[in-house]
């Protein structure tokens, strides 16, 4: 136990001296989770600008035209009156959507001549594309059922039939689990779970490569020839770390008011168990790339993608099956849902076990791989000492 203890604080010492390993692996959680948590901290889209070009200049495009001002996700940037550069226009403002109101709308929709406004999505950047595009279907079909009720109240409907003879069935949705679809509740903690991974990846990936390197492992080998022992010396620092990290991410949630305190414990031992198995995996690197550079360059190639690969942001089931593959060996793939499972759709613990299954199995094919490539690299060592002897 003495041992052991000994070399548990030559590890940290090792850890503190590194001024680059100290920096990232205290300095990205901090400065990721600060700094991402106040670009999504607004959680949602407002005022995106749109151009809206009124040909018609009626009352009736003008109630259009205040219907989309009243919304909370649109800013009529420029409201026209003709088409004279509008797409140097669109691009000046950073327009969203271009709204055209034809010539005649007022007078063809009393009409009843069907005249169509047209809406030029601006799909350049999908996301703000998107809410624009549905706020102003819904501004528009608002306006398009107050219309028609309007008429069927002149035509002398009565008042109690008039919503059933515009529309014969209602249909409702509910929004579930992240309900006021706030950005930063989805997006910000995938993230925080990536950087985690990729900091002990790049920690561990030097554990073993800098004692080859730095020709210190046989000193290593001669505090203590277990290799079980040499294992997890170097895998429980980072453990110890990664909870005070935890803790952190945690702090940050009270700091950006997330509401992320249901099943907190379960999520914390399955925290536990993606950590354990991210890092068999970055000290597995360690051992069978004797060399700091290569190993983080390896392992920074594995981890940079993974948020991608993950299935957080783009299903799983729609990449072809040899992505899958790959993304199944990486933990934050199983870890992700997990979170999502637990503490945005506030499900039960037993609907994250195959997560946790696979996880685990990760660990221990690392743990088995790690041991058995650090006891030949130590055997090497043990023999060459005796042959110098």
């Amino acid at each position: 136990m003495k041992t052991f203890l000994k070399l548990l604080r030559r590890e940290f010492g090792m850890f503190w001296q590194n001024k680059v390993l100290r920096m990232l692996f205290i300095g990205a959680p901090l400065m990721y989770g600060l700094l991402l948590g106040y670009v999504y901290s607004k959680g949602k889209v407002t005022d995106l600008p749109i151009i809206v070009v009124d040909h018609d200049q009626s009352r009736m495009s003008r109630k259009a035209i205040e219907m989309m001002e009243d919304n909370e996700v649109l800013h009529i940037a420029s409201l026209q009156f003709d088409e004279n550069q509008l797409n140097r226009l669109a691009i000046e403002k950073e327009a969203a959507c271009i709204v055209i109101i034809p010539d005649g709308f007022e007078n063809a929709v009393l009409t009843k001549r069907y005249p169509e406004i047209t809406t030029i999505v601006n799909t350049s950047n999908v996301l703000t594309a998107n809410y624009a595009a549905t706020a102003i279907q819904v501004c528009l079909g608002t306006l398009k059922a107050g219309m028609q009720m309007e008429t069927l109240r002149k035509q002398g409907t009565p008042e109690q039939l008039l919503l059933s003879q515009y529309e014969p069935f209602r249909t409702t949705f509910i929004k579930k689990f992240n309900r006021s679809t706030n950005y930063m509740y989805f997006l910000w903690p995938g993230i925080l779970a990536t950087v985690l991974q990729q900091v002990l990846l790049l920690g561990l990936a030097l554990s073993f490569a800098a004692e080859f390197e730095k020709g210190t492992f046989k000193d290593l080998v001669k505090q203590s020839k277990s290799t079980f022992m040499l294992l997890w010396v170097k895998v429980i620092p980072y453990l110890i770390m990664s909870f005070g990290i935890w803790m952190m991410y945690w702090g940050f949630t009270k700091w950006f008011r997330i509401p992320f305190d249901h099943n907190l414990g379960t999520l914390t031992l399955i925290a536990g168990v993606f950590v354990l198995a991210v890092c068999f995996m970055g000290i597995l690197f360690s051992i069978l790339i004797p060399n700091q550079l290569k190993a983080t360059e390896i392992l920074m190639v594995v981890a940079t993608p993974s948020f991608i690969l993950s299935g957080f942001t783009w299903p799983l089931s729609q990449m072809p099956g040899w992505i899958q593959t790959i993304a199944d060996i990486i933990p934050l793939t199983h870890f992700l849902p997990a979170f999502r499972i637990l503490i945005i759709e506030n499900g039960a613990a037993d609907l994250t076990y195959p997560y946790i299954g696979k996880l685990a199995l990760i660990a221990v094919i690392g743990f088995v791989l790690s041991f058995i490539a650090l006891h030949i690299k130590k055997r090497k060592v043990l023999k060459a000492e005796v042959i110098k002897k």
